[in-house]
């Protein structure tokens, strides 16, 4: 008779999860002895945040739930960031919590938290399971819930006592897709909302797309002539190489398209929920006051309408929704071409780079790895200044390019690194960070180079925490409290792991730096030494 750890190693073989990322803890033993029996993967991080993070870029990348075993107690509050990234970012994973004896409960046992109060408000669903015998059906509805309507994190807690014990039920087998239904009514109302607009904009966004949905998205709005923009994060939905491509809704983004938004009269929004970000804080786009018409396609029914008064709404995934569009697209609808022109042409001056102060510049590198990098190079990052040079400089042309959180999480980009190379080795994965985001994460150095991931990691240090210190200055001037910052040499850092690592101090060898990087065989470590009074792309700190 199998152990349920076993049973629940089976279910996540027969449903393909290509690997899984873990800390190993006592409370999952079993869990453990079923990976083993049944050969899956099992990438041993150093920090359970890094290991959520791991699982979250893996859900990015695939479309399925991305897996994390993570111990009871710390082990799970350690995890609770990357829960948090999946639930704002729309991704599907599952959390696997080792949690105690169930007839330990309730006496504040050793790390005893209670799953369902902590993970409430962070996560789609979350479940302790009692009963062996019913896992298979708790594990068949995690990854049900996690990649149906609005796909999103899941978390189970594992008794260790039932983990261990006895599983009499089968492993259930996965549940049928669920249809796509958009076709041509879908198509044509959508078309009969922008057919008398004189401004259009359309927003995609939201997650779960794919290339077709892409090279769909790119078909029907050159067609049509419509202006197509990006929500925040979500710059690889559509080739930004398009005439119809108009930049992204971003921090720190371009003010002429925060303008745009405000003045156009219909708004098509694709997948994405119009949130904090891409609305400018809810000053671009206000729910209490006016403004444009919104039509919004999203797989959760429940979602449009919640924040902003919708004036079409229908509950579709977006990569039947875009096979529509572009199957049904009408001969002519709009005459559009000098709104979407301009859109382009504030798009193309916004990429012109406004130069900072240094001898190394981050635009400088950010432009150069926009143009020789390959069409399929993936870049991640996480929280900070630095990656505002990404969203305005990096051109984006494939679907899945880009790992971001949009919750604005330091410390993601390094470990979705990782998981993108091991995911994808072949190809080549960059993460851009800061010296305050790397330094959140930077113990999976060890994590890469054990499981032979190799990207390559590109630190803009200016010494301080960017964002913080530039909101400091223009709050606060010249009152500097818990902004500076000391890190490490990085390259010294990355040679002490056996990776590679170099430090560039000029424009000019930065190019030679990555030819050695992407030569390496291994993970690379880049430190760009910035000039400490360097913020942002549009400024400095004041008087420089």
């Amino acid at each position: 008779m199998a152990h349920a750890g076993l049973v629940l190693a089976q279910m996540l073989a027969d449903r393909g999860v290509p690997r899984v990322f873990s800390v190993p803890g006592e409370s999952f033993l079993a869990a453990l002895d079923g990976l083993y029996e049944l050969g899956i993967p099992n990438i041993v991080c150093r920090h359970e945040g890094g290991a959520a993070f791991m699982a979250e870029a893996t859900g990015k990348l695939t479309g399925q739930p991305g897996v994390a075993f993570v111990t009871r107690g710390p082990g799970a509050t350690n995890a609770s960031a990357g829960v948090h990234v999946a639930m704002q970012d729309s991704t599907p994973m599952i959390l696997f919590v080792g949690q105690i004896a169930r007839a330990h409960r309730d006496r504040e046992a050793f790390q005893e938290v209670d799953y369902r109060a902590m993970f409430g408000p962070l996560a789609k669903w979350v479940a302790e399971i009692d009963d062996a015998n019913r896992l298979p059906e708790y594990v068949a509805r995690a990854f049900h819930l996690a990649t149906t309507g609005r796909p999103g994190p899941v978390v189970l807690a594992l008794p260790e006592d039932m983990l261990s014990g006895p599983c009499t039920a089968p492993p259930r087998a996965p549940s049928a897709t669920p249809a796509r239904l958009a076709g041509r009514a879908h198509a044509d109302r959508l078309h009969a909302f922008l057919a008398d607009a004189e401004r259009p904009l359309v927003v995609l966004g939201g997650s779960v797309w794919s290339q077709q949905a892409a090279d769909d998205a790119r078909a029907w709005a050159e067609a049509l002539d419509l202006p197509v923009v990006a929500a925040f994060r979500r710059q690889d939905r559509m080739d930004n190489r398009s005439p119809c491509y108009a930049g992204d809704l971003a921090v720190g983004g371009n003010p002429a398209l925060f303008a745009r938004l405000r003045s156009a009269d219909k708004i098509l929004a694709l997948g994405t929920r119009l949130g904090d970000i891409s609305t400018g804080g809810y000053e671009a786009l206000n729910p209490d006051g006016p403004h444009p018409a919104i039509a919004q396609v999203h797989p959760d029914p429940d979602l449009p309408g919640q924040v902003f008064r919708t004036a079409l709404t229908l509950c579709e995934d977006l990569p039947a929704t875009m096979a529509a569009l572009a199957a049904y697209r009408p001969n002519t609808l709009g005459d559009w071409a000098q709104w979407r022109a301009a859109a382009r042409q504030e798009y193309e001056a916004w990429q012109q780079p406004r130069p900072t102060i240094g001898d190394v510049r981050l635009e400088h590198c950010t432009q150069w790895l926009a143009q020789n990098l390959p069409k399929d190079a993936i870049i991640t990052n996480g929280a900070g200044n630095y990656a505002a040079f990404t969203h305005r400089y990096h051109s984006f042309t494939r679907y899945g390019t880009q790992l971001a959180p949009t919750s604005g999480t330091m410390g993601y980009g390094f470990p979705a690194a990782i998981a993108a190379s091991l995911h994808r080795p072949d190809t080549p994965v960059i993460c851009m960070a800061g010296d305050g985001c790397f330094q959140m994460t930077l113990n999976e150095c060890a994590t890469a180079m054990q499981f032979g991931a190799t990207p390559i990691v590109i630190v803009a240090n200016n010494g301080r925490y960017g964002t913080i210190r530039a909101h400091q200055e223009r709050q606060y001037p010249g009152r500097v409290s818990g902004t500076e910052m000391t890190s490490p040499d990085f390259a010294a850092l990355a040679r002490s792991y056996g990776a590679h690592g170099e430090i560039v101090t000029k424009n000019d060898d930065f190019a030679p730096a990555m030819a050695r990087a992407q030569t390496s065989g291994t993970l690379a470590i880049i430190e760009l030494k910035l000039d400490r009074r360097m913020l942002g792309t549009s400024g400095n700190l004041p008087g420089h």
